[in-house]
């Protein structure tokens, strides 16, 4: 894959980062990525697109990985007391990006906090995007219980565990791999912990985007879930709101931060000769043809409402 091209781009809202990979081809829906809380768009994405089985979609689409503001490497420490945007915000600024870049259409693929903020982009521009992935995704505002156990845990946790129990199931944690052992070296000395904060606590005080039947995506859906119970739970309630013709359901034995690097691979194999030859040979086909070719030719996304479990 390429170094990419780095961009600064301005938008009613605020500056976001963003890096592009890729043909350029504007004619064709680019891949806009979204990391999730303590991550930025290179610890969570870069792995998976170096795999080999990414590259033929590499090299015929635009990647286009966008950092949440102030959450990319070597970004300016926001001063005590600043007014973080809400993840209502930061979905408000993807529209500029998508302008900046001359792109039609997206699609999108987001891991956690990213996977809410793509939702939420989604359901206010559906005609900007042909399909998404939405990795460990939660549309719910936190409960009760959910805003207690996070008062508790600020108590009695540092920042860096807390976004740890995000990131990955407590069996990952307990075995302390070199991943988990990475990802706390990374996060504990980060220069911008106090922007990862901020970025936590916008993800905590994100709202219901009340998806319901008649207020869904347009769009083919792949919901993809780790072993995380309250992820898993999120994810399978949110399967049973949207359309069973269109969506995806995709259990993975990991966490999103291990699937995002392995079994979006997967996923890839799948997708690379559905958009990689339908856009060559007729751009001018219909989204929901593009997207929903599977459904014919035994590749995603299967109709009706398909689950299934992968070991990762």
């Amino acid at each position: 894959m390429d170094q990419g091209q780095e961009h600064r781009v301005e938008t009613p809202l605020g500056v976001l980062h963003v890096m592009v990979h890729g043909a350029g081809n504007v004619r064709r829906p680019a891949i806009l990525t979204f990391h999730d809380v303590g991550m930025d768009s290179k610890s969570c994405f870069s792995t998976l697109f170096k795999f080999e089985e990414m590259q033929e979609i590499v090299k015929n689409f635009t990647v286009v990985h966008v950092d949440a503001p102030g959450q990319e490497d070597g970004a300016a420490i926001y001063p005590a007391g600043y007014q973080y945007a809400t993840m209502d915000q930061i979905s408000d600024m993807l529209p500029a990006v998508l302008q900046y870049f001359n792109f039609r259409t997206v699609i999108g693929v987001g891991v956690g906090a990213g996977a809410y903020i793509l939702s939420k982009f989604t359901l206010s521009n559906p005609e900007a995007v042909e399909g998404l992935v939405l990795i460990n995704v939660d549309t719910n505002a936190r409960g009760w219980m959910d805003w207690a156990a996070q008062k508790l845990s600020n108590l009695t946790s540092s920042l860096t565990d807390q976004i740890l129990s995000h990131l990955f199931s407590q069996e990952e944690l307990s075995a302390n791999t070199e991943l988990i052992q990475t990802h706390r070296a990374r996060l504990s000395k980060a220069p911008n912990l106090i922007n990862i904060e901020l970025f936590w606590k916008s993800y905590q005080g994100r709202r219901d985007l009340d998806i319901e039947r008649n207020n869904t995506f347009k769009c083919p859906v792949m919901l993809v879930v780790g072993d995380q119970a309250p992820y898993e739970e999120a994810a399978v309630e949110c399967n049973s709101k949207l359309d069973p013709t269109t969506t995806s359901f995709l259990k993975v034995w990991t966490s999103p931060v291990s699937l995002a690097s392995s079994c979006m691979t997967r996923l890839s194999r799948s997708r690379t000769t559905s958009l990689s030859s339908s856009y060559s040979m007729e751009g001018s086909r219909s989204r929901s043809r593009t997207l929903s070719q599977g459904s014919q030719g035994g590749q995603l996304p299967p109709s009706p409402s398909h689950t299934m479990e992968v070991s990762c």
